[in-house]
Order: C-alpha cells, then sequence, then structure tokens
C-alpha cells in the first residue's frame, strides 16, 4: 500500500498520559521512513483526520487507549468513527487497542471491533507496529500484540519486550507536551482488586533520580513550574521491597527541587499517586514536609475491616490507617483515604465497620475518597460480583458527602460494574462467583451468569 502512513491518536481526556508514552517510545525508536501523527480529541475530529488521511493515500492506524471503567464508552465510540469513515479496505484504517483494560481482556476487545491489541506494556510494541505498518511489514506478527484469525480465533504474537523504566522517556521530549513524571512502574503487594501489579508484575521498577531531573529541567524549560508522579506507592520509591528507603526519596526531592525555580512546586503523595498508611511515619512526613507543596496526602485504607484486608492481600490492618491520618494530622497534612465499599465477601458487619471507620477518620478532619468495588479485568478477583451497597451505607455516604467529609464517584461506579461484569459474560461465558454474603439490599443484587 502506497502513500505513507497517518497515526491518529484517539486523544482521551482520561487517558492522555498513556497516549504521551506512547509518543516518547517513537523518539527512542523512530520508524525508519516519515510518519505523520494527528491528534483526535472527539470523535468527529478523529473522523476528520482519518478521512483527510485517506485523501492524501495514507494507511491509517487509529490507536486507542482506556480504563476498564471506559471501555464500554470506546467500544461505542470505535463504532461512530467507523461509520463515520464509511467502508474502506480492511488493511487501510486499522484500530489498535492498548492499556491494562485491552491487556487483560484481549479477546473481549477484539470481539468489539478493535482490529488489534497491544497486550502488555506497550512502548516497544507500539514503536514496532508503526515499523511495520510504514515499511509494508506484517503487523500480525508484532511481539506484544493479538488479532482475531478468519475462524475467529485469537492470535498472539508473543509477549512485549519489556525495557528499564530510563530506556523511554516519561512525556515526549520533542513535543510540547507533559505530564505527571512516572517514577515507578509495577507493585509488589498484588492486592486483589487492583491491576497494577498483575498488568507489570509484582516488582518495583524505579526511573533514576538522574532521568527523573532531565524531564523536570525540560518541564521548566517550557514554562512548567509544577512536577507531579505517577507511582502506585510514593514512599516505595527506591525500595525493592515493602520497606521504606527515605535516602532514595529524599535524594530524589531534592533533586527535583534543585532543578526548579524558586517558585516551582513539588507534589509527592498527593494526585496522581498515593501513600500506603503503614509507610507513614513521623520521619517521613517531615521529609516531605520540607519539600512538598501538597497540603494533603492520599492514603489507601479500602476497608474499616481487618478480615477484608487481609483477603485483600491489602498487607496492613485499619490500626495502621488511623495511625497514619493521626500522625498526618499531627504534622500538618489532610489526609484524603481511599475506601472501598461492596468488596468480595464483605458481611454487613465488615460494612458497617468500613463506615465507622469513614466516621471516625472525618471526625480526625480527613476526608474520605468513597468507591464502590469493581471486578476489574486482570485482577484475582475479576469474577466477583460488582459491588453492592446497603441502603444503610449509601445513607451514611449520603451523609458524609452532605456534610463536606466525603466525595467520589461510587454510585456511578457501582453501575459501570456491573456493565462490565455483564459484557464479560455475555463474551466469554464467566460465571460470575458469588462469595459475597447477603446483606438486607441483597435482593437489589444482579444474578450470577452461567
Amino acid at each position: 500500500m502506497d502513500g505513507g502512513l497517518t497515526v491518529v491518536l484517539r486523544y482521551r481526556r482520561t487517558n492522555t498520559y498513556g497516549q504521551h508514552v506512547c509518543l516518547a517510545a517513537l523518539e527512542v525508536e523512530p520508524p525508519s521512513v516519515p510518519v505523520t501523527v494527528e491528534f483526535g480529541r472527539t470523535v468527529t475530529e478523529t473522523i476528520e483526520h482519518i478521512t483527510a488521511a485517506r485523501a492524501r493515500g495514507h494507511r491509517v492506524l487509529v490507536a486507542w487507549s482506556y480504563y476498564s471503567p471506559d471501555f464500554l464508552a470506546a467500544v461505542e465510540e470505535l463504532a461512530q468513527v467507523r461509520a463515520g469513515v464509511g467502508p474502506t479496505d480492511p488493511e487501510a484504517v486499522l484500530h489498535l487497542a492498548g492499556g491494562v483494560h485491552a491487556t487483560a481482556e484481549p479477546l473481549v476487545t477484539l470481539r468489539n471491533g478493535f482490529d488489534a491489541v497491544a497486550i502488555g506494556e506497550g512502548e516497544h510494541t507500539f514503536a514496532a507496529f508503526i515499523e511495520a505498518l510504514a515499511t509494508g511489514g506484517d503487523w500480525r506478527t508484532v511481539p506484544g500484540t493479538a488479532h482475531l484469525d478468519e475462524n475467529g480465533a485469537m492470535v498472539k504474537a508473543g509477549p512485549a519486550v519489556t525495557r528499564d523504566l530510563d530506556h523511554y522517556p516519561a512525556f515526549p521530549h520533542r513535543r510540547n507536551l507533559t505530564n505527571p513524571i512516572e517514577i515507578t512502574r509495577g507493585c509488589v503487594y498484588a492486592c486483589q482488586f487492583c491491576q497494577t501489579p498483575f498488568m507489570f508484575k509484582a516488582r518495583f521498577r524505579h526511573r533514576s533520580v538522574a532521568s527523573v531531573r532531565e524531564h523536570v529541567r525540560i518541564m521548566r524549560a517550557r514554562g512548567k513550574r509544577d512536577v507531579r508522579f505517577i507511582t502506585p506507592t510514593s514512599l516505595s520509591y527506591g525500595s525493592p521491597d515493602t520497606s521504606v528507603n527515605l535516602d532514595a526519596i529524599e535524594e530524589l526531592l531534592a533533586g527535583v527541587r534543585a532543578e526548579l525555580p524558586p517558585e516551582g512546586r513539588i507534589f509527592f503523595g498527593s494526585f496522581p499517586s498515593e501513600v500506603r498508611p503503614e509507610h507513614v511515619s513521623v520521619e517521613a512526613l517531615r521529609l516531605l514536609k520540607r519539600y512538598v507543596a501538597n497540603d494533603n496526602l492520599i492514603i489507601g485504607g479500602q476497608s474499616g475491616s481487618d478480615s477484608v484486608l487481609a483477603r485483600s492481600h491489602r498487607g496492613h490492618g485499619v490500626a495502621e490507617v488511623e495511625r497514619a491520618v493521626r500522625l498526618a494530622r499531627q504534622e500538618g497534612f489532610i489526609p484524603h483515604v481511599d475506601v472501598i465499599v461492596g468488596m468480595p465477601g464483605e458481611t454487613p458487619e465488615d460494612e458497617q465497620a468500613t463506615i465507622r471507620l469513614a466516621e471516625r477518620l472525618a471526625d480526625l478532619d480527613a476526608r474520605i475518597h468513597v468507591h464502590t468495588f469493581m471486578p476489574l479485568p486482570g485482577t484475582p478477583w475479576r469474577d466477583e460480583l460488582p459491588g453492592n451497597v446497603s441502603a444503610e451505607t449509601r445513607a451514611a455516604l449520603d451523609r458524609l458527602v452532605s456534610a463536606g467529609q466525603g466525595y467520589g464517584p461510587w454510585q456511578r461506579q457501582a453501575e459501570i460494574a456491573r456493565q462490565l461484569a455483564t459484557v464479560r459474560s455475555a463474551e466469554q461465558g464467566y460465571r460470575i462467583r458469588r462469595t459475597r454474603p447477603r446483606t438486607s439490599a441483597g435482593a437489589d443484587d444482579p444474578p450470577a451468569t452461567p
């Protein structure tokens, strides 16, 4: 196919960071022939870019990346894009999906209209896929991808290539695009509800301080003054295990401070990262106070039940959560504590314990960030029932929200969780396990799917 290649990024607001990482990979492993890159910020703009590229005689790759809660919306958008572009040669416009959901559910993703899926870490896969398309190679053989054969069976092309975290930039250095710097990938804790350790393995890989400082210098040159980080657990930076390495954390923060102007600000342990409660200590908090601008800390509490925390492999108990909040308040931070309602195996007593914990923490001037359990693909709890919240718990959460002590899209998450479970069941014939005892609201549970 002649004429060149245009790559259209479906630049969805919820996952621009993933798109930036893919663009950054092209700077390290550039295609051997020129490639045009466009940003489709809306469905209409995506259609326009595809249509214009086809008019120039270009082959088109449309790259999609999304999280599990956005899967159904992405599928709907894909259908709209295909309809808007109209009939075309199947090889002329290819739709590639990547990210944690596509990695966990490649067959479902392909059956919902995507031509190929990038499984696992996508930097090298994305660059190799573009190289194959741009040079007339066989994209079906690119490691880290999957596609459907003529019989509708999924074919995988081997595992994705994994590089050291320093190998690829956290954002494109040659484009005016920035985002929080990913300093750690993977997680040793392997919580049963979390996708991170099961996509990136249950181990830590840290970006070096030298690499982080290089990124900050680029940000400063672009007029950026605020630096944030992407990490599953902030106080794990520099550690290979569950220990805290405060020397490594101080080296990181001091290095970033050295690259910033006097008015520059460091945000660490706040969005988009968090702090594990057992890592919170007076020493750690006072270290942060010397460097960070955020007055809040996001603390992963998750449940007020020790038995639920143990089943979820959290690695801490309720006492550690309360202690972390008290220490944070003592040292001048406002704790924002994540809690999840409707966890698998949760009894009415467990549910009440979580509400009581949330109320105690709110009395300490913590803010409660409420989530509803979602059986996320790629996790050990993927086949559990979507979170079901009793009327009593809903009323308690409403009181917290009304008082300004609680927040979060927990009601919307409950609906998304039900939708995802339904789609997964229909596509792959999974049986949704019922391990959560019925509560007084059990009549509202969706039926188990045979």
